[in-house]
């Protein structure tokens, strides 16, 4: 009887634990610049400005992490691993679908999504795009400032 009460409670636990976050696919439309593909990595900042996670990278090759300063940065230090949240890099004109997984409990207290790029050779946007972790945030198809013509992102 207790191991069926055990096995109970880690299934209680494991759905409230899914419960917490949400999944979010993650449309990204680049600009049409000329160059090579752009390494991508979306960051969730917590409300004093810092790094806290990394959600996604787009770019999977990582002596081109360095490209990404800030970013790599928080990466050294963290050392975590993302082997599975990575993908490949974006070049001029193209589209990424990637789902990215956001903590509910970080929706509406000041946290945001910070999309850092960087090509080879070309400008580095420490804050190419960022998305304010809000209702509404989320909803919006948000502009990015280099790289990025636009990333819009819906909840599934």
């Amino acid at each position: 009887m207790k191991s069926i009460l055990k096995i109970v409670l880690i299934f209680f636990v494991a759905l409230q634990a899914n419960a917490q976050s949400s999944k979010y696919k993650c449309m990204l439309q680049m600009t049409n610049y000329m160059g090579e593909g752009a390494y991508i990595v979306v960051s969730l900042i917590n409300p004093s400005g810092a790094y806290e996670k990394t959600l996604y990278v787009m770019g999977d090759d990582k002596k081109w992490y360095k490209s990404l300063k800030e970013w790599n940065k928080f990466h050294a230090q963290k050392s975590e691993d993302i082997s599975a949240k990575t993908g490949a890099s974006v070049t001029g004109g193209d589209r990424s679908v990637t789902t990215i997984e956001i903590e509910d409990s970080k929706i509406n207290k000041g946290y945001k999504l910070r999309f850092e790029s960087a090509v080879e050779d070309q400008k580095y946007y420490v804050s190419d795009l960022e998305i304010p972790l809000t209702t509404e945030g989320l909803a919006d198809k948000t502009d990015g400032k280099g790289y990025i013509k636009y990333v819009r992102l819906n909840k599934i």
